[in-house]
Protein backbone atom coordinates (compact mmCIF):
# COMPACT_ATOMS: atom_id res chain seq x y z
CA UNK A 1 0.00 0.00 0.00
CA UNK A 2 2.96 2.56 1.21
CA UNK A 3 4.84 1.97 -2.25
CA UNK A 4 1.63 3.78 -3.76
CA UNK A 5 1.57 6.66 -2.18
CA UNK A 6 4.17 9.76 -2.00
CA UNK A 7 4.51 13.24 -0.62
CA UNK A 8 6.31 16.45 -1.97
CA UNK A 9 7.26 19.54 0.25
CA UNK A 10 7.56 22.25 -1.13
CA UNK A 11 10.13 24.76 0.41
CA UNK A 12 11.29 28.27 -0.51
CA UNK A 13 15.12 27.93 1.32
CA UNK A 14 17.48 25.11 2.55
CA UNK A 15 16.27 24.77 6.19
CA UNK A 16 12.89 25.24 5.75
CA UNK A 17 12.07 21.71 5.33
CA UNK A 18 13.88 20.62 8.72
CA UNK A 19 12.32 23.23 11.02
CA UNK A 20 8.16 23.62 9.15
CA UNK A 21 7.33 19.49 8.78
CA UNK A 22 10.51 17.65 9.12
CA UNK A 23 9.15 14.82 11.63
CA UNK A 24 5.67 14.26 10.16
CA UNK A 25 8.28 13.63 6.89
CA UNK A 26 10.39 11.24 8.70
CA UNK A 27 7.31 9.29 10.05
CA UNK A 28 6.11 8.61 6.71
CA UNK A 29 9.74 7.81 5.58
CA UNK A 30 9.45 5.06 8.30
CA UNK A 31 6.44 3.85 6.84
CA UNK A 32 8.09 3.17 3.25
CA UNK A 33 6.34 6.58 1.76
CA UNK A 34 9.05 8.26 -0.93
CA UNK A 35 8.99 12.00 0.35
CA UNK A 36 10.73 14.55 -2.03
CA UNK A 37 11.71 18.06 -0.10
CA UNK A 38 11.57 20.59 -3.66
CA UNK A 39 13.77 23.51 -2.26
CA UNK A 40 12.96 26.89 -4.63
CA UNK A 41 15.93 28.98 -3.64
CA UNK A 42 19.61 28.24 -2.98
CA UNK A 43 19.66 29.87 0.05
CA UNK A 44 22.24 32.53 -1.05
CA UNK A 45 21.37 36.03 0.56
CA UNK A 46 20.66 34.25 4.00
CA UNK A 47 22.99 35.49 6.82
CA UNK A 48 24.69 33.44 9.03
CA UNK A 49 22.81 33.12 12.12
CA UNK A 50 24.40 30.95 14.48
CA UNK A 51 26.48 33.34 16.49
CA UNK A 52 29.50 31.08 16.59
CA UNK A 53 30.11 31.08 12.74
CA UNK A 54 29.44 34.58 12.13
CA UNK A 55 32.71 36.49 10.87
CA UNK A 56 33.75 33.35 9.27
CA UNK A 57 35.61 34.57 6.12
CA UNK A 58 34.82 31.47 4.49
CA UNK A 59 31.49 30.81 4.93
CA UNK A 60 30.75 34.33 3.73
CA UNK A 61 32.43 33.73 0.53
CA UNK A 62 30.90 30.41 0.01
CA UNK A 63 27.69 30.62 1.63
CA UNK A 64 25.76 29.48 -1.60
CA UNK A 65 28.25 25.94 -1.19
CA UNK A 66 27.65 25.59 2.45
CA UNK A 67 24.30 25.55 2.18
CA UNK A 68 24.10 23.19 -0.23
CA UNK A 69 26.41 20.61 1.86
CA UNK A 70 23.80 21.59 4.66
CA UNK A 71 21.26 20.61 2.78
CA UNK A 72 23.03 18.10 1.86
CA UNK A 73 23.40 16.57 5.39
CA UNK A 74 19.88 16.92 6.92
CA UNK A 75 18.54 15.04 3.53
CA UNK A 76 20.23 12.31 5.07
CA UNK A 77 19.58 12.87 8.14
CA UNK A 78 15.91 12.51 7.36
CA UNK A 79 15.72 9.81 4.60
CA UNK A 80 14.16 12.50 1.86
CA UNK A 81 15.35 12.91 -1.32
CA UNK A 82 15.96 16.35 -2.35
CA UNK A 83 15.53 18.57 -5.41
CA UNK A 84 16.63 22.29 -6.40
CA UNK A 85 14.49 24.64 -8.43
CA UNK A 86 17.24 26.37 -9.10
CA UNK A 87 16.02 29.91 -8.39
CA UNK A 88 18.38 32.83 -6.42
CA UNK A 89 17.52 33.64 -2.84
CA UNK A 90 15.60 36.75 -2.77
CA UNK A 91 16.37 37.89 0.95
CA UNK A 92 14.60 39.32 3.19
CA UNK A 93 14.38 43.41 2.77
CA UNK A 94 14.85 45.87 5.66
CA UNK A 95 13.86 49.51 6.01
CA UNK A 96 10.90 51.91 5.72
CA UNK A 97 10.65 52.26 2.84
CA UNK A 98 11.54 48.83 2.22
CA UNK A 99 14.31 48.28 -0.57
CA UNK A 100 13.71 47.01 -3.91
CA UNK A 101 14.73 43.36 -4.32
CA UNK A 102 17.46 42.25 -6.28
CA UNK A 103 16.92 41.66 -10.00
CA UNK A 104 16.80 38.04 -10.90
CA UNK A 105 15.86 36.66 -7.56
CA UNK A 106 13.12 34.03 -6.95
CA UNK A 107 10.19 36.66 -5.70
CA UNK A 108 10.44 38.54 -8.52
CA UNK A 109 10.26 35.43 -11.14
CA UNK A 110 7.29 34.91 -13.59
CA UNK A 111 4.53 33.00 -11.48
CA UNK A 112 3.63 30.58 -14.02
CA UNK A 113 7.19 30.44 -15.91
CA UNK A 114 8.14 29.39 -12.00
CA UNK A 115 5.16 27.26 -11.36
CA UNK A 116 6.03 25.10 -14.59
CA UNK A 117 9.31 23.88 -12.96
CA UNK A 118 7.78 22.60 -10.31
CA UNK A 119 5.02 20.98 -12.35
CA UNK A 120 8.17 18.87 -13.75
CA UNK A 121 8.87 17.96 -10.63
CA UNK A 122 5.45 17.11 -9.82
CA UNK A 123 4.79 15.30 -13.11
CA UNK A 124 7.86 13.55 -12.63
CA UNK A 125 7.21 12.37 -8.93
CA UNK A 126 3.77 11.53 -8.88
CA UNK A 127 3.08 12.52 -5.32
CA UNK A 128 -0.54 12.94 -4.10
CA UNK A 129 -0.19 15.14 -1.05
CA UNK A 130 1.68 18.49 -1.66
CA UNK A 131 2.69 20.30 1.42
CA UNK A 132 4.11 24.06 0.84
CA UNK A 133 2.91 27.62 3.02
CA UNK A 134 0.15 29.61 3.13
CA UNK A 135 -0.59 33.13 1.59
CA UNK A 136 1.28 35.22 4.21
CA UNK A 137 4.31 32.78 3.68
CA UNK A 138 4.11 31.38 7.05
CA UNK A 139 5.56 35.12 7.62
CA UNK A 140 6.29 37.67 4.72
CA UNK A 141 9.24 36.20 3.22
CA UNK A 142 8.98 37.46 -0.31
CA UNK A 143 10.40 33.81 -0.62
CA UNK A 144 7.94 32.12 0.99
CA UNK A 145 4.95 33.98 -0.33
CA UNK A 146 6.51 33.26 -3.57
CA UNK A 147 6.60 29.61 -2.87
CA UNK A 148 2.94 29.72 -2.07
CA UNK A 149 1.98 31.25 -5.03
CA UNK A 150 3.62 28.58 -7.52
CA UNK A 151 2.48 25.83 -5.23
CA UNK A 152 -0.72 27.08 -6.10
CA UNK A 153 -0.71 27.36 -9.52
CA UNK A 154 1.56 23.47 -10.15
CA UNK A 155 -0.75 21.91 -7.93
CA UNK A 156 -3.55 22.80 -10.74
CA UNK A 157 -1.04 23.10 -13.72
CA UNK A 158 0.29 19.25 -12.98
CA UNK A 159 -2.68 18.24 -14.80
CA UNK A 160 -3.57 21.28 -17.23
CA UNK A 161 -1.68 19.96 -20.83
CA UNK A 162 -2.78 23.53 -22.45
CA UNK A 163 -0.89 25.32 -20.08
CA UNK A 164 1.99 23.24 -19.46
CA UNK A 165 2.11 20.94 -22.70
CA UNK A 166 3.48 17.09 -22.10
CA UNK A 167 6.44 17.42 -24.53
CA UNK A 168 7.91 19.68 -22.50
CA UNK A 169 6.31 19.28 -18.58
CA UNK A 170 5.92 15.34 -18.62
CA UNK A 171 2.88 13.79 -18.72
CA UNK A 172 -0.11 14.61 -16.99
CA UNK A 173 -0.89 14.32 -13.60
CA UNK A 174 -2.83 15.55 -11.19
CA UNK A 175 -2.14 15.61 -7.10
CA UNK A 176 -5.09 15.33 -4.80
CA UNK A 177 -4.47 16.60 -2.04
CA UNK A 178 -2.46 20.46 -0.60
CA UNK A 179 -2.10 21.74 2.65
CA UNK A 180 -0.36 24.00 4.52
CA UNK A 181 2.24 23.89 7.36
CA UNK A 182 0.69 25.38 10.52
CA UNK A 183 3.46 24.13 13.03
CA UNK A 184 4.05 27.87 13.97
CA UNK A 185 0.29 27.95 15.73
CA UNK A 186 -0.60 29.74 18.95
CA UNK A 187 -2.54 26.85 20.34
CA UNK A 188 1.23 24.80 20.59
CA UNK A 189 3.33 28.05 21.22
CA UNK A 190 0.70 28.55 24.46
CA UNK A 191 0.67 24.98 25.25
CA UNK A 192 4.21 24.65 25.65
CA UNK A 193 4.50 28.17 27.28
CA UNK A 194 2.32 26.96 30.20
CA UNK A 195 4.00 23.67 30.19
CA UNK A 196 7.34 25.17 31.23
CA UNK A 197 6.16 27.63 33.55
CA UNK A 198 4.27 25.49 35.45
CA UNK A 199 7.21 23.22 36.13
CA UNK A 200 8.66 26.01 37.37
CA UNK A 201 11.30 26.69 34.19
CA UNK A 202 11.94 29.66 32.11
CA UNK A 203 9.68 29.52 28.49
CA UNK A 204 11.40 30.80 25.10
CA UNK A 205 7.96 32.02 24.10
CA UNK A 206 7.25 34.90 26.01
CA UNK A 207 7.97 37.44 23.40
CA UNK A 208 6.28 35.22 20.30
CA UNK A 209 3.34 35.44 22.53
CA UNK A 210 3.60 39.34 23.41
CA UNK A 211 4.46 39.92 19.81
CA UNK A 212 0.80 38.11 19.08
CA UNK A 213 -0.98 40.36 20.94
CA UNK A 214 0.21 43.22 19.50
CA UNK A 215 -0.58 42.05 15.76
CA UNK A 216 -4.29 41.41 14.82
CA UNK A 217 -3.76 38.06 13.02
CA UNK A 218 -6.08 35.80 12.43
CA UNK A 219 -5.78 32.43 13.40
CA UNK A 220 -5.42 29.46 11.09
CA UNK A 221 -8.01 26.79 10.50
CA UNK A 222 -5.89 23.69 12.09
CA UNK A 223 -7.42 20.62 10.18
CA UNK A 224 -4.58 18.25 10.59
CA UNK A 225 -2.81 16.70 13.56
CA UNK A 226 0.33 14.39 12.34
CA UNK A 227 1.33 12.65 15.57
CA UNK A 228 5.53 12.31 15.32
CA UNK A 229 6.53 12.48 18.33
CA UNK A 230 8.76 9.71 17.99
CA UNK A 231 10.72 12.23 15.01
CA UNK A 232 11.10 14.95 17.27
CA UNK A 233 14.68 14.07 17.33
CA UNK A 234 15.13 13.20 13.88
CA UNK A 235 13.85 16.57 13.05
CA UNK A 236 16.12 18.49 15.49
CA UNK A 237 19.48 16.69 14.12
CA UNK A 238 18.35 18.02 10.33
CA UNK A 239 17.95 21.28 11.69
CA UNK A 240 21.46 21.35 13.90
CA UNK A 241 22.94 19.92 10.39
CA UNK A 242 21.74 23.11 8.86
CA UNK A 243 24.34 25.03 11.11
CA UNK A 244 24.61 28.13 9.62
CA UNK A 245 21.48 28.87 10.18
CA UNK A 246 20.98 27.33 13.59
CA UNK A 247 22.19 28.18 17.01
CA UNK A 248 22.07 24.83 19.06
CA UNK A 249 22.28 26.22 22.08
CA UNK A 250 19.65 28.62 21.13
CA UNK A 251 15.40 28.88 21.32
CA UNK A 252 14.78 26.12 19.21
CA UNK A 253 15.84 23.61 21.15
CA UNK A 254 15.24 25.01 25.26
CA UNK A 255 11.82 22.69 25.20
CA UNK A 256 12.71 19.55 26.93
CA UNK A 257 11.94 16.79 24.70
CA UNK A 258 9.54 14.85 26.98
CA UNK A 259 8.07 18.21 27.35
CA UNK A 260 7.35 18.43 23.81
CA UNK A 261 6.42 14.71 23.55
CA UNK A 262 3.76 15.26 26.38
CA UNK A 263 2.37 18.29 25.73
CA UNK A 264 2.05 18.49 21.76
CA UNK A 265 3.13 15.10 20.03
CA UNK A 266 1.80 16.72 16.37
CA UNK A 267 2.68 18.50 13.74
CA UNK A 268 0.21 20.77 11.92
CA UNK A 269 -1.36 21.68 8.74
CA UNK A 270 -4.41 23.27 7.00
CA UNK A 271 -5.81 21.18 4.36
CA UNK A 272 -6.34 23.85 1.49
CA UNK A 273 -6.98 22.02 -1.33
CA UNK A 274 -8.66 18.53 -1.53
CA UNK A 275 -9.95 15.94 -4.75
CA UNK A 276 -10.80 13.28 -2.19
CA UNK A 277 -13.36 12.34 0.62
CA UNK A 278 -11.93 13.38 4.12
CA UNK A 279 -13.40 13.82 7.58
CA UNK A 280 -11.69 17.14 9.75
CA UNK A 281 -10.05 17.03 11.61
CA UNK A 282 -7.42 14.80 10.11
CA UNK A 283 -4.66 12.51 11.97
CA UNK A 284 -2.89 11.57 8.77
CA UNK A 285 -1.89 13.70 5.11
CA UNK A 286 -3.09 10.80 3.27
CA UNK A 287 -6.92 10.21 4.41
CA UNK A 288 -9.19 9.75 1.89
CA UNK A 289 -6.09 8.50 -0.30
CA UNK A 290 -4.67 5.96 2.02
CA UNK A 291 -8.34 3.97 2.15
CA UNK A 292 -8.27 3.49 -1.74
CA UNK A 293 -4.51 3.06 -2.03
Amino acid sequence: MTEQLRLMAVHAHPDDESSKGAATMAKYVSEGVPVLVVTCTGGERGSVLNPKLQGDKYIEENIHEVRRKEMDEAREILGVEQEWLGYVDSGLPEGDPLPPLPQGCFALADVDEAAGELVKKIRAFKPQVITTYDENGGYPHPDHIMTHKISMVAFDGAADTEKYPEAEYGPAYQPQKLYYNQGFNKPRTIALHEALLSRGMESPYGEWLERWKEFERTERTLTTHVPCADFFEIRDKALVAHATQIDPDGGWFRVPMDIQREVWPTEEYELAKSLVDTSLPESDLFAGIRENA
